[in-house]
C-alpha cells in the first residue's frame, strides 16, 4: 500500500520516543501535516509548536541540542531550508545534533502550487560541509532512517513527501547509512534515483528491459555523504550514468553525482529532474507533465541511450 514518507516518520517518531527520553520535537504551526502530531499526543511535554516562526524553532531547538537533547524540527521543506541563514550558524557552524525535517518536497505536493514546493531545498543543504542529507524512497526505508537519526550525532536534514509511495524494498531490508542501495542490476546504463521517483525509475528501467535495454536501478537515500566509491564503480562498469529526482537538476543529486564523475572518472551523464519552476496541479498529473513517471521516464532513457 502507498504511503507517504511523513507519514512513516511521524509514526516511528512516536514509537521512539519511548526509548528515546532525550528526543524532542518541535514544529512550526504545521504538525497535522507534518505528521508530528503523533508524536505530541503521547509526549506533549517533549513537543513545542513553535508556531510560524521557523527562525525561532531552529535556534531554540539548537540551544536544546547543545544542552544534550536530540531535537526533531518539522516543517515543510521549502520554508524550514528557507531560513538557510539559521541552520548555517545555529546548526550548522556549531556541529548541533539537529534532524531538520522537511516535508512535502518536490512537485509531486499537487495542487497547492510553487510557493509550497521545495525545489532547490538539497542545493542549499549540500552547501553546508558537515549536513548530512538522507531522502527515503518508501515506508520500511523511512522507519529505519528514522530510528538510524535517533542516535545520530550531528547535523542532519531529512526530506519526506506529502504523496504515497509504493514499497520498493521487501521486509528484509537494511538501511545502510552512506551506503549506495542496488535494486536492479543492469549493465548497459545505470539509473540513481532518490525519493519518491525511486519506484518509477524501477518500473521504468523494469519495462526497457523488454526492449532489450539491461539498466541497473540504484536507490540513492543518503545524498550527504554521497557513496563516491560506489557511483564511480557502477560508471566504470557500465559507461552510462542517469540521475532522477523530484528536485532542480541544478545542486541535487544529479549535482552531486556529476561532481564526483567529473573529478574521477568522466562519464556520459544524463540528469532527469525539475529544470524550471513548478505549477499547481494532481501529484500524477504534474509528475506526468514534467516527465517523471514512468513513461516520461522511458522516454527520456531511451532516447539517452540511443544517442549515447
Amino acid at each position: 500500500m502507498a504511503k507517504a514518507t511523513r507519514l512513516s516518520f511521524g509514526e516511528e517518531l512516536a514509537e521512539l520516543g519511548a526509548t528515546h527520553p532525550d528526543v524532542v520535537v518541535f514544529d512550526a504551526d504545521l504538525s497535522k501535516s507534518t505528521q508530528s502530531q503523533l508524536f505530541a499526543a503521547k509526549y506533549p511535554a517533549r513537543f513545542f509548536e513553535m508556531g510560524i516562526q521557523e527562525h525561532n524553532m531552529i535556534g531554540a531547538a539548537a540551544g536544546m541540542a547543545l544542552s544534550g537533547k536530540k531535537p526533531f524540527i518539522c516543517s515543510f521543506s521549502t520554508f524550514v531550508v528557507g531560513r538557510f541563514e539559521v541552520i548555517r550558524m545555529s546548526v550548522g557552524y556549531t556541529e548541533a545534533n539537529v534532524t531538520v525535517v522537511g516535508t512535502h518536497c518536490g512537485v509531486a505536493i499537487g495542487e497547492d502550487g510553487y510557493s509550497q514546493m521545495a525545489l532547490e531545498d538539497i542545493a542549499l543543504m549540500r552547501t553546508l560541509p558537515n549536513m548530512t542529507i538522507i531522502q527515503p524512497a518508501d515506508d520500511r526505508e523511512t522507519k529505519a532512517v528514522v530510528r538510524f537519526l535517533a542516535d545520530y550525532d550531528h547535523p542532519a536534514f531529512l526530506r519526506l513527501t506529502r504523496q504515497g509511495l509504493e514499497d520498493v524494498h521487501g521486509d528484509d531490508y537494511t538501511f545502510e547509512f552512506g551506503k549506495a542501495d542496488v535494486l536492479k542490476d543492469g549493465s548497459d546504463a545505470v539509473i540513481f534515483a532518490t525519493g519518491g521517483v525511486v519506484k518509477h525509475a524501477l518500473d521504468a528501467a523494469s519495462d526497457l528491459q523488454a526492449d532489450g535495454m539491461n539498466i541497473r536501478v540504484v536507490n540513492i537515500h543518503t545524498i550527504a555523504p554521497l557513496d563516491i566509491d560506489y557511483v564511480v564503480q557502477a560508471a566504470k562498469e557500465t559507461g552510462k550514468v542517469i540521475t532522477i529526482e523530484d528536485h532542480s537538476i541544478v545542486g541535487g543529486l544529479g549535482g552531486a553525482v556529476a561532481e564526483v564523475l567529473g573529478e574521477h572518472h568522466p562519464t556520459r551523464m544524463k540528469r532527469i529532474g525539475m529544470q524550471s519552476y513548478g505549477r499547481s496541479g494532481t501529484p500524477a498529473g504534474l509528475y506526468e507533465y514534467y516527465g517523471l513517471d514512468k513513461n516520461g521516464l522511458k522516454g527520456q532513457i531511451k532516447d539517452f541511450l540511443h544517442k549515447s
